[in-house]
């Protein structure tokens, strides 16, 4: 056949035949089936057949002159020039010789899967499309569940005509594409039967940090076009594949979706219907964890076979329950970012009074401010201003001419792997999608700060917030002697923070993990497990869903926070101090209060040690012990290291190592250390006997300078007392250095001091600390420090 081409003739070095999708499919029928990754077979019209149609018309100079004058950032012009063009296309004839080809092609699939008329997609593939420095993502049509030879020659010939799309228009003008140098190929693919099952989209690099040590997979129920229209909110998970490569499956997270619908096949005509989804299936995630590391395992493939992050969309099979690629692309954002060296960092300045109208998953890590514009469907187009904030229920790639004047977006629908986002990375639009509520409680014409900077979560403010930009340059950054860590409370901004100049992280606070992931007390969650009454249960259950256990929420969610940070830095140090939440502020958590005494000085009382080996939480320690041995040694995140706070007596270290012990935390083994914080003038004074428990020391400065100088800083009246500079807390500090030196032990900072003060980092550094753990927005100023510092003292 002169115009199809089956996938196992088809190769990557066929983009100009049948374009990128189409080529990318017979690589991997032909390359990648013999290495285990499923290829559902089908075939390709080659870029001839488009020139064919466009010939025996005699449509080409009309095309031309339909698009004479063309103005992209005037909409109307665009729309209505766009579907002359359609028309053009849609009211001419396929040729007669294409159309035999393709009902040839069509039986011979049939009869490869022991069908009549098997059910397929037609898909759009431009000869142009999915090339490294393109994405064409979603411009051209796909048509799904075609099952005869009559609607395949519809759908083909609809293909053809979506070349002309007026996102595919924009898209080309914008990008310094001919519209006459770019064909159009048709895929036409055996259906995965993934409308009784689920499917998705993965990405084999991070999307928003753009870390290439992450797999994210998306999946939803039903066929996946519901995932890539961002119709609906997906399930989200990443693992992390240095250890995957290893062996070791690492789901460093899970999140749940809504899934509120689902796409099946339809009947009586109608190809595709969309219905709402039970409840039991919107609480519940639509892949297992073993499916998630065998698409993770299949991504590897994928990526090693074409050396570059992919993007990938993937089906299971309800009939044979198999995992199938149905397509892979270049990833063409993160991948080609600007220099590495040179990093963008954006400082919001919220106020206290800073109002929180909605929030989603976030898209980009920018800030967007400007009037919010909200637009239901395209014949609202016209009406957007430049500048302005875009809110829509859910928007696609036919988006796109007004996307680019937006100074944001933002949707109640849609996932971050959604096609509207992904063109949203492109053309460097922060986007806030998934919030369910957007267009409801956001006004016309009201000005918004829409902020995708603080992790994972998009937020949307009230009132235009004022920020700043720093260009950093970290190739003038020279390394350093003193390691510079730095400190961690949520795991949604580690990523992002790792990708600063540092050595580790030398204080990853499990209270903070807590109190983003579990947001309940922890024996509260004990007493569930047991099946005792327990306050606020049913809010605790609320936030708990869809798990009914409480221990295997507990240690799932504390498990994926203290990996999700170590993961970031790996293989650098990664210090988790254990809990070390104040009863004052257990008692603030669901279900606290009947598990909290009342305090006067909850500074000093039952808190850090003295609080693991007390029967009334014990308990819960085992239970955060269990969770960090699931990280280290289940995950394989051996960079992990634990320090445990508030020591008040060397037998009380001895208490809490030996209930570690028997939960699989043995020092030395895999290469676990245990350091302390040296936070009580007692660590200080008996350091001797601290160090021949613990493996090393971590300053407290804020605790230490309190407890040295008997000073409450909660105090307004003795405030000013406070001061990490006063000599009698210097003089504490070089004790401890000596300490550890004289006993070969590491000794590190993670309080605030060094931080705020240059002098202090300046004392520590001259005394031979190992290490300063620095607040993030601190750290290039410090790092500056201590390396014009050491230059001096080499001098």
């Amino acid at each position: 056949m002169r115009y199809i081409r089956f996938f196992n003739s088809l190769t990557i070095n066929d983009i100009a035949i049948v374009g990128g999708k189409n080529a990318s499919l017979g690589e991997m029928y032909k390359m990648l089936t013999p290495k285990g990754i499923n290829v559902p077979d089908g075939f390709a019209t080659t870029s001839e057949a488009y020139w064919l149609l466009l010939e025996e018309n005699n449509i080409k100079q009309k095309i031309e002159e339909a698009l004479s004058g063309l103005d992209i950032s005037d909409t109307l012009n665009l729309q209505k020039r766009g579907l002359e063009v359609r028309r053009l296309i849609l009211n001419s004839k396929l040729p007669k010789i294409l159309e035999d080809e393709l009902t040839e092609a069509y039986a011979t699939l049939s009869k490869e899967y022991n069908s009549d008329a098997v059910d397929v997609a037609v898909r759009s593939s431009g000869t142009a499309e999915d090339l490294p420095d393109a994405s064409f993502a979603g411009q051209q049509e796909t048509f799904l569940n075609i099952s005869s030879p009559e609607a395949l020659l519809q759908s083909v010939h609809k293909c053809f005509a979506s070349l002309f799309t007026d996102r595919a228009i924009s898209y080309r003008e914008s990008r310094g594409f001919n519209h006459f140098k770019v064909a159009l190929s048709v895929g036409v693919q055996k259906m995965v039967r993934s409308d009784n099952s689920s499917s998705g989209i993965m990405f084999t690099i991070d999307t928003e940090t753009g870390s290439e040590d992450l797999i994210l997979i998306n999946s939803i129920w039903g066929l996946g076009e519901n995932v890539v229209s961002g119709r609906v909110n997906a399930d989200e998970f990443f693992v992390f594949k240095p250890t995957l490569r290893n062996g070791i499956n690492t789901i460093i997270k899970r999140s749940l979706g809504s899934k509120k619908e689902k796409m099946l096949y339809g009947e009586y005509g109608v190809k595709t219907l969309n219905i709402e989804t039970s409840q039991a299936e919107q609480n519940s995630f639509s892949i297992t964890d073993d499916e998630v590391m065998d698409l993770a395992k299949q991504a590897l493939i994928i990526e090693d076979h074409y050396k570059r992050p992919m993007d990938i969309e993937w089906a299971k099979d309800a009939n044979d329950g198999k995992l199938y690629i149905v397509q892979a692309r270049p990833e063409t954002v993160q991948s080609k970012e600007q220099d590495p060296a040179c990093i963008k960092k954006y400082s919001l300045n919220i106020t206290p009074d800073a109002k929180i109208l909605t929030q989603g998953r976030a898209v980009g890590e920018k800030i967007g401010i400007g009037k919010v514009n909200i637009i239901n469907n395209t014949s609202e187009f016209a009406h957007f201003k430049e500048g302005d904030v875009l809110v829509a229920d859910t928007t696609n790639p036919d988006w796109e001419p007004i996307m680019k004047k937006a100074s944001a977006v933002v949707t109640n629908r849609g996932s971050r792997t959604c096609h509207a986002a992904i063109v949203a990375r492109e053309i460097g639009v922060p986007a806030v999608v998934g919030c369910t509520n957007a267009t409801d409680v956001l006004q016309n014409d009201v000005s918004v700060t829409v902020s995708c900077i603080q992790g994972d979560e998009g937020y949307i403010y009230e009132g235009e917030l004022s920020y700043e930009t720093e260009i950093i340059d970290m190739s003038s950054l020279k390394d350093t002697k003193t390691k510079l860590y730095m400190n961690i409370g949520n795991p949604a901004e580690a990523f992002n923070f790792a990708k600063m100049p540092n050595d580790g992280v030398g204080l990853a606070r499990m209270e903070f993990i807590m109190s983003h992931s579990i947001n309940a007390h922890p024996m509260a969650l004990v007493n569930m497990q047991k099946g005792g009454s327990v306050k606020d249960e049913k809010k605790i259950r609320s936030f708990m869903s869809p798990y009914t256990d409480a221990k295997k929420f507990f240690l799932d969610k504390l498990s994926e926070g203290v990996s999700t940070i170590a993961a970031a830095f790996y293989p650098k140090p990664v210090i988790i101090r254990t809990s070390d939440f104040k009863s004052n502020e257990y008692r603030n958590m669901l279900g606290g209060l009947e598990y909290e005494a009342f305090e006067e000085n909850p500074m000093i009382g039952f808190r850090g040690a003295s609080r693991y080996y007390d029967d009334s939480y014990k308990e819960a320690f085992e239970w955060e012990c269990k969770a960090i041995k699931s990280a280290r040694d289940d995950m394989g995140l051996t960079n992990i290291k634990i320090m445990i706070p508030f020591v008040r007596t060397p037998e009380e270290g001895k208490k809490v190592i030996s209930i570690m012990n028997s939960k699989g935390l043995v020092q030395g083994e895999n290469g676990l250390e245990i350091y302390a914080m040296c936070e009580i003038p007692a660590n200080v004074i008996l350091a001797d006997e601290f160090l021949k428990v613990f493996d090393g020391y971590s300053i407290g400065s804020n605790d230490l300078t309190q407890l040295v100088l008997g000073v409450d800083r909660e105090s307004a009246l003795i405030a000013h007392i406070f001061d990490e500079r006063n000599e009698a807390v210097k003089r504490m500090l070089q004790m401890a250095i000596e300490a550890c030196k004289k006993a070969n032990k590491y000794i590190g900072i993670c309080g605030q001091a060094p931080s705020d003060y240059p002098e202090i980092t300046e004392f520590l550094v001259k005394h031979g600390i190992d290490s300063i753990s620095l607040n993030p927005d601190s750290i290039y100023k410090m790092h500056k420090i201590v390396s014009d510092l050491e230059s001096r003292l080499r001098e």
